[in-house]
């Protein structure tokens, strides 16, 4: 599994099951594919899928194909069915998928705000973000207003089973790093649905905002490091990395004390230059203050500076994820712990498999 999400994935009907991402926030150039009852988020998009040894075959009605590596059958995987919400628009006539989508089978995500001052600086954007690309495209809309939110969320729970949400926001120029709009967001999901929610920002201005988000109706929250190292941090980050890590550091601690240990998450993009022992001794210090360290394989998304970037090989995901693993567990940190958001979705990395397994090895 660690090398098909690594190594990417063809495809010989592109159209197979729900629709593969192109570009935006979150899992971008991915399509979800379910190998041995594990969901996983793979690349399908990016130039190193369309030299990947795997291969998925035409699938059967319902919606099974063959896995091979080359010419040779290796397992049976099955692909997410186009959600029934996505045949649906507001009152205005904008499609329900414009404005949230699915990941992995049972995750409603959306970017309530697909801007950011990062993105719209050459100098400071991230050089791995395609927050504009689907904007650009014409594939989703750029403020997504809490009654919309709401109605998709509504629509997406009862016609699909829908069992929690992401709600990532681009950073407006706003001291409390979009904040506000996650607040306003969530409130507006929580009255018309029962549906658990995280929210996704930066580190606000103001601890304040961790129990603002709260009540709001917010029950875990996300702020994502992405990259350890302090000089990689200014190269691959330089607009994020003028929030400086202490000020991270301070806002998992005060976010844990508010959310609860478990409920608080962070992403870390291995294979960007930070060495496994970084991202482990990184991931040793969150588990301590309560933050569940989400560590995914860089995955390099067309038409941004970093398309041509390989991705981690697995080997060095299983270097990183096994240890990993075990620190999770013996933490009692589990993603499936997690009351809603990427850690419990778990798709865009192996890692939760390794929570679980007692034998590592063979993942």
């Amino acid at each position: 599994m660690t090398e098909l999400q690594t190594r990417g994935l063809r495809l010989e009907a592109p159209q197979a099951g729900a629709a593969s991402r192109r570009g935006g926030a979150g899992p971008s150039d991915h399509k979800a594919v379910t190998v041995d009852g594990v969901t996983l988020m793979v690349p399908v998009h990016t130039h190193g899928a369309f030299d990947s040894p795997f291969v998925a075959g035409t699938p059967d009605a319902g919606g099974t194909a063959t896995l091979k590596r080359g010419t040779i059958p290796i397992a049976q995987i099955a692909f997410p069915r186009t959600p029934r919400f996505y045949g649906r628009q507001t009152a205005d006539g904008i499609p329900y998928q414009q404005i949230a989508t699915l990941h992995g089978t049972d995750v409603l995500a959306t970017t309530v705000l697909q801007t950011c001052i990062r993105y719209e600086s050459r100098r400071k954007a991230c050089r791995f973000c395609a927050i504009g690309q689907s904007l650009a495209a014409g594939r989703t809309i750029e403020r997504k207003t809490p009654a919309q939110l709401a109605e998709v969320a509504k629509a997406a729970v009862e016609l699909d089973g829908v069992r929690h949400m992401v709600m990532t926001t681009g950073t407006p120029p706003t001291r409390d790093r979009g904040a506000l709009i996650l607040c306003e967001s969530a409130s507006a999901v929580k009255a018309a649905v029962d549906l658990p929610i995280q929210v996704q920002c930066e580190p606000p201005d103001t601890d304040a905002w961790f129990r603002r988000m709260k009540d709001a109706g917010a029950d875990t929250l996300g702020m994502h490091i992405e990259v350890v190292g302090e000089d990689l941090r200014r190269q691959i980050l330089p607009g994020k990395a003028e929030v400086p890590m202490s000020r991270y550091w301070d806002a998992f601690e005060a976010a844990v004390a508010v959310f609860g240990r478990g409920q608080v998450s962070t992403y870390l993009l291995a294979g960007l230059g930070d060495s496994a022992q970084a991202l482990l001794a990184t991931s040793e210090r969150l588990l301590s203050i309560g933050v569940y360290p989400f560590v995914v394989p860089f995955v390099p998304i067309s038409g941004t500076p970093l398309e041509d970037h390989p991705a981690p090989g697995a080997p060095f995901m299983q270097s990183v994820l096994q240890p990993l693993g075990a620190m999770v567990r013996e933490a009692g940190l589990r993603a499936s712990d997690i009351k809603a958001g990427c850690g419990r979705c778990a798709a865009c990395s192996t890692l939760s498999v390794f929570e679980e397994a007692d034998e590592l090895a063979a993942a």
